[in-house]
């Protein structure tokens, strides 16, 4: 997890360490689209509509993302993963909590760790990108600034997933984590959760 020394593009906290996951999970194969926010939530908060219900929902905050995750679990009668408490507002509509608490283990939706996260972006690669190590290879599987025209494109758009079937884990908008924000170890690690509280909350992907 994180990237060598040197790599272009690299930021100072992305220390190169090994990480061991000891669990499976699942992922979504692509960001949720603004129709399955609007047919579960009741609104669409995105700023950016143009290419229709299959664009990426977009301006989610973090209270936001987990109010559907525990949604869309209760919808298929799985457990929800999240408890909030002291909340105001609505999701999709700026909703903010007090209080967050993830039950742990549950048999439901959740965020990804970040390191799940990268797990599942690199799909077994080892290059800057899944797709290769140059901007061209970027250019091919994601949506970015220097192709997307400034706005957001149909989730399936790129017509190739990573080798794990997963869309547009480079670009088209920044994903939501579960952990807060903090600056990695060297230390090798397993199943890490991020730092235990925190200012910020950490995306991923690239937007």
């Amino acid at each position: 997890m994180g990237s060598p020394e040197g790599e272009k593009g690299q930021y100072d906290d992305e220390t190169l360490h090994e990480v061991t996951l000891t669990r499976g999970f699942w992922m979504g194969e692509t960001e949720v689209p603004q129709g399955q926010w609007r047919a579960l939530m009741g609104n669409n908060p995105s700023g950016d509509t143009g290419c229709g219900d299959d664009c990426p929902v977009g301006r989610v905050n973090w209270y936001e993302a987990v109010a559907f995750a525990n949604a869309l679990s209760s919808r298929v009668e799985l457990d929800e993963c999240y408890e909030l408490a002291t909340c105001k507002g609505k999701a999709g509509e700026g909703l903010e909590c007090g209080e967050v608490r993830f039950r742990g283990l549950c048999r439901g939706y959740r965020l990804p760790t970040e390191a799940e996260w990268e797990y599942a972006a690199r799909a077994g690669t080892t290059t800057r990108y899944w797709s290769g190590d140059d901007e061209k290879d970027l250019a091919r599987v994601g949506w970015y600034a220097g192709n997307s025209g400034n706005r957001s494109h149909r989730v399936t758009e790129k017509a190739a997933p990573n080798p794990w079937g997963l869309h547009d884990m480079h670009g088209n908008v920044w994903e939501w984590v579960s952990d807060w924000s903090g600056p990695y170890s060297w230390r090798v690690q397993r199943d890490p959760a991020g730092p235990p509280s925190g200012e910020n909350r950490v995306i991923r992907g690239g937007s």
